[in-house]
């Protein structure tokens, strides 16, 4: 069984770091705000992208892939999740992005 390597680019890192800003945001605003909703977060992410480090072919092609290694990964989280772009090149996994699935510019 290949063992694939998983990278975050820097854009996905942001990506993820506004994420967190926008629920902490979102939870202070809240009666009952849910303060470790950015540790659950991290902990989906996780979980998630250790499928990446042995089956990222089992993921969707993504919508305007331009070839087969254009894949994007469903991270489930609350009532709609995250998706992760991501590219297989040779044994490494680079994911490229990373956005709230209501977002429409992935």
């Amino acid at each position: 069984m290949t063992s694939y390597r998983v990278l975050l680019t820097e854009e996905a890192v942001d990506d993820l770091l506004r994420i967190e800003d926008l629920m902490i945001e979102r939870e202070l605003a809240s009666a009952t705000p849910d303060l470790d909703v950015v540790g659950r977060l991290r902990d989906a992410v996780d979980r998630a992208l250790r499928l990446l480090e042995f089956s990222p072919y089992s993921c969707r092609k993504a919508a305007r892939a331009l070839n087969d290694q254009q894949r994007e990964l469903i991270v489930p989280f609350g009532n709609a999740g995250l998706v992760a772009a991501f590219e297989v090149r040779g044994e490494t996994v680079r994911v490229g992005a990373i956005r709230h699935q209501l977002e429409q510019d992935l």
